[in-house]
């Protein structure tokens, strides 16, 4: 059985085969695999989410219908015993998101995990690029090391080759020519969980450069997130911009601009909000007052100042600017700079195994599908998720060959 790419989805699929008593060859084409992995481990290697599996399901928006079987298959509570499984230990932090203990690293785990692969008899060749299909049963591959092409034929093969999100770790999406000359349709990628950007005058930019903006919500087309956030000088960053990219994407796609409305005191309720905005003095000036009355100091008031020329003298109307204040959305930043991509190979190519309909015995896991979630531990979990589902497909795919 062959796998090509080498990450979350991937080897976890091998893992689960070759436990099965089934040969497994892995083929990656960067130097080592589960780059990406490593990478995501940068930001505090956040592995799943504690959250009940009906909510966590819904966290893949259109998707959470399929999600949710492949949650119940492999569930965030399967994860965490995996790795302890492989000697790592994880602990839940205050937010429900799942971490390894702080002793462990992210290479530690990964290091594991391929020792476990090695022990199983699973063979990783590195180095090896797939060049698409040949004939029925044909997987060619460049092996780069040495320049030369082998053609495999195994009995089942599964494509994990990711999306389209940090490039420089493998993932660029140079998959989809290979499989659209079949015919199979692929959704055009598009950057998730990224930051957004502003046309932040040239006075703020200099004024406020990079601050944090904490205990805030965002929302977008009716959508609110709670969180913090980032000014930066190209825009917003932070995990609720990150969570409302879905709705932002649509927004920058109608005829109407798109806007986040941020609530800088989501946990005051408006009418208490407005009473305190009327005890303000005469003498007093606006930016004191939001600083000592409400705790909204710099660099909130230069925000209200950019967005919002005149505030306004009423205080009722005033509460509603600080629950709603709107912020216009000039784009998306890159794909490239995304951490993580929607896209990919359209869900009606693929049977309810993750089975490309017109490449029987080849199947899909992992950021290769068309899904996206949340960072938060979705992202990880969907990967292992799908790698775990589809392994157990694969098994099933021999037995009735």
């Amino acid at each position: 059985m062959a796998i090509i790419g080498g990450g979350p989805a991937a080897l976890l699929a091998a893992q689960r085969l070759a436990e099965a008593g089934r040969r497994v060859a892995v083929f990656e084409a960067q130097n080592t695999v589960g780059r990406k992995f490593l990478v995501a481990g940068h930001g505090g290697f956040n592995l799943t989410n504690a959250e009940p599996e009906d909510v966590f399901a819904s966290r893949y928006g259109l998707h959470a219908t399929e999600f949710a079987r492949f949650l119940a298959h492999f569930s965030p509570t399967d994860l965490r015993a995996w790795a302890l499984d492989l000697g790592i230990n994880t602990f839940v932090g205050t937010s429900g998101r799942v971490f390894p203990r702080p002793e462990h690293k992210p290479a530690d785990l990964l290091r594991a995990w391929l020792r476990r692969l090695h022990e199983l008899g699973v063979q990783v060749h590195t180095r090896h690029r797939w060049l698409g299909f040949a004939g029925a049963t044909g997987l060619p591959l460049l092996n780069e090391a040495t320049g030369t092409e082998l053609i495999l034929h195994p009995s089942a093969t599964l494509l994990a080759l990711g999306g389209a999100s940090w490039p420089k770790t493998g993932s660029d999406g140079r998959w989809v020519p290979l499989l659209e000359e079949l015919g199979i349709r692929c959704v055009p990628f598009a950057a998730s969980n990224c930051g957004v950007e502003v046309d932040w005058s040239d006075f703020f930019r200099e004024k406020v450069g990079r601050a944090p903006l904490k205990n805030v919500a965002l929302s977008c087309l009716g959508h609110p997130v709670r969180g913090e956030i980032m000014l930066t000088d190209y825009g917003l960053e932070g995990t609720p911009v990150y969570a409302l990219t879905p709705q932002l994407r649509a927004a920058l796609a109608s005829s109407e601009p798109a806007y986040l409305h941020l609530n800088l005191k989501p946990d005051v309720p408006l009418a208490q909000l407005a009473e305190k905005l009327r005890q303000r003095r005469a003498s007093q000036s606006w930016p004191k007052f939001l600083a000592e009355t409400l705790r909204l100091k710099p660099p909130v008031p230069t925000l209200l100042r950019e967005l919002v020329p005149e505030l306004p003298t009423n205080a009722d109307d005033l509460a509603r600017l600080l629950t709603q204040l709107p912020i216009p959305v000039a784009g998306l930043r890159p794909l490239e700079e995304a951490i993580s991509s929607a896209g990919g190979v359209a869900w009606p190519e693929v049977t309810d195994e993750l089975m490309l309909r017109r490449r029987p015995g080849t199947f899909v896991a992992g950021e290769m599908l068309d899904w996206e979630a949340p960072t938060g531990g979705y992202l990880l979990q969907g990967c292992f998720s799908t790698g775990a589902w589809v392994a157990r497909a694969m098994l099933g795919y021999l037995k009735q060959a």
